[in-house]
């Protein structure tokens, strides 16, 4: 399929447009995935498929596992229902309420699933070993270990 506009008569340039727009063709497939293999939108989209995965179980162990042990530590344990009340209707069911209660419970989640997910990224992330170092004797000066002279100084390293 391409497409075209015949309203608009000839213009230069129709002819490049009309291979750049040709849908039947696998020209399309081909730039989107050299597309993909060029930049990183792959490892992006892997990313956000397994990031989306890792938040499920994260959600899961908080909802299922560590929040029926707080509310059992917290008195009341129904606390995720509290309210402050502004108004009621006639038959004495609140109308208007502040539920700080559902405020609370979603700071604690968040709370839980941020200091989770800081503890698997600290597991997984290992940081890289710095590169060894020395100190320049004229004006101490960090430098590479192998450095011959030093950036701050230009003066000669001894081997």
């Amino acid at each position: 399929m391409v497409l075209e506009c015949a309203a608009l008569g000839p213009r230069p340039g129709v002819a490049a447009a009309r291979r750049t727009l040709d849908f039947g063709g696998l020209a399309v497939l081909k730039e989107f995935r050299e597309f993909l293999l060029k930049t990183n939108a792959l490892a992006l989209a892997i990313g956000v498929i397994i990031g989306g995965a890792v938040g499920k179980v994260v959600s899961s162990l908080v909802s299922d596992i560590l929040m029926p042990v707080i509310g059992l530590a917290i008195p009341g344990g129904a606390w995720r229902d509290l309210k402050f009340v502004l108004t009621t209707k006639p038959d004495g069911t609140p109308a208007n309420a502040i539920t700080y209660g559902a405020f609370i419970g979603s700071v604690v989640d968040f709370l839980i699933i941020a200091t989770a997910v800081f503890v698997i990224t600290k597991a997984l992330l290992k940081p890289a070993p710095s590169a060894p170092t020395k100190t320049c004797p004229e004006c101490l000066e960090l430098i590479p270990k192998d450095a011959r002279r030093c950036k701050a100084c230009s003066s000669p390293q001894p081997a």
